[in-house]
């Protein structure tokens, strides 16, 4: 069997937990068909680069399967007939990656420091940036005045 990486977009209208009940309902139909899942990361509501079908915000799931193509296959032509799903795309890959995947990862990393700056970050509003030209020149008058 293939190990495959798949990521689905779902509609924003719909709850965290109707996505979850996609996600068991493409989980089964895997299994069904000889495979695996053996890890499912919900990486939450993200805003989409470009609207997609009048949505300007989806939800994303990770799978990582491990099944036929058969059965990959017909997981993909259930998704094109529900109309939650919007986007999805599947990827055959050597070896599973172990732990978090990147978008987790980068998720907990600016939580941190978020935390560390507090709210609004840490932004300075041009104090650390160099000096431009002219403003180089008026501080050298200024300073031999």
């Amino acid at each position: 069997m293939a190990l495959y990486e798949h990521v689905f977009l779902a509609r924003q209208d719909v709850t965290a937990q109707q996505v979850e009940e996609l996600t068991t309902r493409f989980k089964g139909v895997i299994e069904a068909n000889g495979g695996s899942v053996g890890k499912t990361e919900y990486w939450g509501v993200k805003t989409l680069t470009y609207r997609i079908n009048k949505n300007r915000k989806a939800h994303f799931t990770l799978l990582n399967i491990d099944a036929p193509s058969a059965a990959v296959q017909e997981m993909e032509r259930q998704m094109r007939i529900d109309e939650d799903v919007l986007r999805f795309l599947t990827l055959r890959v050597e070896e599973h990656e172990e732990g978090q995947s990147a978008m987790l990862q980068k998720r907990d990393r600016d939580d941190r420091e978020r935390g560390e700056r507090g709210f609004g970050g840490d932004r300075g509003f041009g104090g650390d940036r160099p000096r431009r030209p002219r403003e180089r020149e008026e501080a050298q008058s200024e300073e031999t005045v």
